[in-house]
C-alpha cells in the first residue's frame, strides 16, 4: 500500500513544480468551508477541519485566504452553503478501478467534466457502488520518526489504535481504521513525529499489476480528473510499483 504515500507526495511536488498553487488554494479553500462548515470554526473542537488547515498550512496558504475559507464555511460568505460533497466511481483502461472525491456547486457541471475525463483516456464513469466495494476507507498518516526509532513508532502506533505500519528509508506510513484515526494521530505527534500527511483516504484491498506503458495510461487518467476543478482527491487499485513511481517522480522534477 505503500505506493499511496508516494503517489501524494510526487502530486504535491508536480504541483509547485506546474504553477498550480491557485487551483490548489481553491480546492484546498472548500474543503476548509465544509469543514467548517460541518464541524464548527474552532479546531481545536473540529477535527476534520484541524487536518485540512494543516495541508493548507503545508501548501503555504495565505493566512486571510485560510480565514475567509473558515467564513464562508460558517455562513459569511457567498458559496459556502451551495457546497457539496460527492463521491464518483467508474473504471479506467486495463480492468483499474478509480474512485474520487469532489466538493461541487453544480452536480451537472462536475459529473459532465468527470464523465469526459474517464472517456477521453478509455475509461468510463460507474454507477454508485460500481467499484466502492474494492476499496476501504481508511486513515493513512505519514510520518518522519525524527530522533526516535522507527520500531519504537510503530509500536507507539499499533499500541494507539493503528492496523499497519509500513517502515521505509523515507518515512513511515501508518494505517488506521477511521474511528483510530485522531487517537493514532495525536499519539504520533506526542512523541515528537513529524507528520508530513494525514488524511482519510480509500485504499485498495488488492491492486492491480500491470506494464508500464498501461500504468502511465492510467496515471495520465487520475492526473487529469486531478486538474478538475472540483476534483479533490483521486485513488485507484493500480499497483504503483517503485520503478514506475521513480519514473513520475524523475518528470515531476
Amino acid at each position: 500500500m505503500s505506493g499511496h504515500s508516494k503517489w501524494a507526495s510526487i502530486k504535491r511536488q508536480k504541483g509547485v513544480n506546474d504553477a498550480k498553487r491557485g487551483q490548489l488554494f481553491t480546492k484546498l479553500g472548500r474543503e476548509i468551508a465544509i469543514a467548517s462548515r460541518e464541524g464548527g470554526p474552532d479546531p481545536e473542537m473540529n477535527f476534520r477541519l484541524r487536518l485540512v488547515l494543516d495541508k493548507a498550512k503545508q501548501a503555504n496558504m495565505p493566512k486571510e485566504n485560510i480565514d475567509r475559507a473558515i467564513r464562508r464555511g460558517a455562513g459569511d460568505g457567498d458559496d459556502g452553503a451551495q457546497m457539496e460533497e460527492q463521491i464518483y466511481e467508474g473504471y479506467g483502461p486495463h480492468g483499474t478501478a478509480i474512485i474520487l472525491e469532489a466538493v461541487t456547486d453544480n452536480r451537472n457541471r462536475t459529473v459532465s467534466e468527470v464523465r469526459h475525463a474517464f472517456s477521453r483516456y478509455g475509461g468510463n464513469l460507474g454507477s454508485d457502488g460500481s467499484v466502492a466495494w474494492m476499496f476501504s476507507h481508511k486513515g493513512v498518516i505519514t510520518v518522519a520518526p525524527g530522533k526516535n526509532d522507527p520500531d519504537e513508532v510503530a509500536l507507539v502506533a499499533i499500541d494507539a489504535g493503528a492496523e499497519d505500519v509500513e517502515l521505509e528509508d523515507d518515512g513511515i506510513t501508518v494505517y488506521t481504521e477511521r474511528s483510530d484515526f485522531r487517537a493514532v494521530q495525536e499519539a504520533l505527534m506526542e512523541l515528537g513525529c513529524e507528520v508530513s500527511d494525514a488524511q482519510l483516504s480509500w485504499i485498495p484491498q488488492s491492486q492491480v499489476t500491470l506494464a508500464d506503458n498501461e500504468a502511465m495510461t492510467i496515471l495520465k487518467l487520475m492526473e487529469a480528473l486531478e486538474d478538475l476543478d472540483d476534483v479533490q482527491e483521486v485513488y485507484s487499485n493500480l499497483d504503483m510499483n517503485d520503478e514506475l513511481l521513480a519514473k513520475l517522480e524523475s518528470e515531476a522534477a
